[in-house]
């Protein structure tokens, strides 16, 4: 760098990791370029809820410009990042090489289908908008299907539902299709009894929620059971394609199948040449840099981290926001000239899932709680955490009343329907 160059700082991704590194480097004397595919960034968390017409997509995501608009040493680029040249330090989109003195990657996650990619196409996951109103398709186009057929068992298929892996996210989605079929649609229909719909719920392993206690795993069976959904555990899905499921040895016909199985890292590995763990994620060092690489980190779902006892740390959005925050101290003492931040530690806050409407579990390390007063920290929990909402509560009363009195204003079906 020479004369008045100023220092280039790239960040790739605008979700939890690259906005809060964008934030905390609010203040640094440097050209800051962010760099993402869509031009909002979305709060994940309540993504379901769009999956589940409980909430419309704009009430959970913000165009990146407005969040950022006030911090002017940050220019938003929408563009596709296919690849990155650590030689000449430049990261390569479909539109430009963008030159780079420190690099984030804050890349996220994609789904996993754990050898069976076929499989994506009768089983959507739901990592973004697209995912969610694609889902929310599928799943109310079911219940117009079974009322317009006189096949029954055409109509049973369309009304058994599947979702593969339980996980917070499964079992969200698990108990508010439960309630959208027991509730919100019970008098919609003439030909048929929405009621009547099977939600299944498959998970692998021996329970539900498994980062959860034993304690709230069961109370989260049992808040899935009285909501009729059913829970197969301790079996696999083997088989997967247009007519339903195979789980073990028994095929369950489903028009609708979604998928909360799992996840795999986004290609950042690949493009820097690091080494990875299983799943994609990038084995980095303890501030974070790609080994070998000082000036390029990586953060959020694509990062392969481990807290201060040696255990991976989540891909939760508390453990995103934590490391965005903390590379840009890092790069901000490098730019400053000042001692480098102690190796990052993982500040685990707690766990959170709710169980359709009024029942919810939560794991904090000082306490745990279950039902209705856990269902309410959940809400204002996630409320809070709303980011770039310029009127929190607008939200807030809009997102509690659609909730407590079984609304569902986004109950639209949108775009092709196949």
């Amino acid at each position: 760098m020479t004369g008045k160059e100023r220092t280039r700082i790239v960040i790739v991704g605008a979700g939890f990791g690259g906005l809060f590194a964008a934030r905390g480097l609010r203040h640094a004397d440097a050209r800051i370029t962010l760099v993402d595919q869509h031009n909002y960034h979305l709060f994940q968390p309540l993504l379901y809820q769009v999956a589940t017409a409980g909430l419309a997509p704009s009430d959970i995501a913000w165009p990146i410009r407005g969040i950022l608009s006030r911090q002017k040493n940050v220019t938003v680029l929408l563009d596709r990042v296919s690849g990155v040249d650590t030689t000449s330090r430049e990261v390569v989109t479909h539109e430009r090489r963008i030159p780079y003195d420190y690099l984030v990657l804050a890349t996220g996650a994609r789904h996993a289908y754990f050898g069976h990619d076929d499989w994506e196409p009768h089983a959507p996951g739901l990592k973004s908008i697209d995912d969610a109103t694609s889902i929310r398709r599928r799943v109310l186009m079911a219940f117009e299907r079974a009322e317009m057929t006189d096949d029954e068992e055409l109509k049973a298929s369309l009304l058994n539902f599947v979702i593969v892996g339980a996980g917070p996210t499964g079992v969200e989605l698990a108990g508010t299709i439960a309630e959208l079929a027991r509730r919100t649609l019970a008098a919609d229909f003439r030909r048929i009894d929405s009621r009547s719909a099977r939600i299944i719920l498959v998970e692998a392993g021996p329970r539900v929620l498994p980062a959860f206690s034993e304690k709230l795993s069961g109370y989260a069976r049992r808040a899935l059971h009285k909501l009729g959904v059913e829970v197969l555990l301790g079996r696999a899905v083997t088989h997967c394609d247009a007519d339903g499921v195979v789980v073990g040895d028994q095929h369950i016909p489903a028009a609708t199948v979604l998928w909360a199985a799992g996840v795999a890292a986004s290609p950042a590995g690949t493009w820097v040449g690091a080494e990875t763990d299983r799943a994609g994620r990038v084995r980095v060092n303890v501030d974070l840099s790609v080994n070998k690489l000082p000036n390029v980190f990586i953060v959020g779902d694509a990062a392969a981290v481990k807290d201060k006892d040696g255990v991976p740390v989540p891909g939760i959005a508390p453990a995103a926001k934590q490391q965005g925050r903390y590379v840009a101290s890092v790069i901000m003492a490098r730019l400053e000239n000042k001692a480098a931040p102690a190796p990052f530690r993982y500040r685990h806050a707690g766990n959170l899932a709710t169980i359709g409407r009024k029942s919810a579990v939560i794991e904090f390390p000082f306490l745990r709680l279950s039902g209705f007063l856990a269902w309410w920290v959940w809400g204002i929990a996630h409320i809070y955490f709303l980011i770039g909402v310029r009127s929190p509560m607008t939200v807030a009363i809009n997102w509690f009343w659609q909730y407590v009195t079984y609304g569902r204003g986004a109950r639209l079906i949108t775009g092709e329907r196949k």
